[in-house]
């Protein structure tokens, strides 16, 4: 059987969120925490990610001023679109 590739930096990226939510396969968790022993920068990335989730967690939006609230709106509206269409 062949041994499964080394992932990537981009691999792990896309797959943060599966792994955070334990949605991913065996094979594919093996693969991500064999890249996240040998790669400072993802490990780091990790890190950052889950205080990210920590802090959205804690936020409400009736806690947001209006004015932040509008802007956050702003700045997702349409946000799924534009990443679906730029190129890469």
């Amino acid at each position: 059987m062949a041994q499964p590739r080394e992932m990537t930096c981009a691999e792990l990226v896309e797959l943060v969120t599966d792994y955070l939510e334990d949605a991913l396969p065996a094979a594919e968790r093996r693969r991500f925490e064999e890249h996240l022993g040998a790669c400072s920068h993802c490990l780091g990335y990790l890190a950052q990610v889950r205080l990210t989730v920590a802090a959205a967690g804690r936020l409400r939006e009736d806690t947001l001023p209006a004015d932040v609230r509008d802007a956050l709106l702003h700045a997702f509206r349409g946000w799924h679109g534009a990443a679906a269409d730029s190129p890469g």
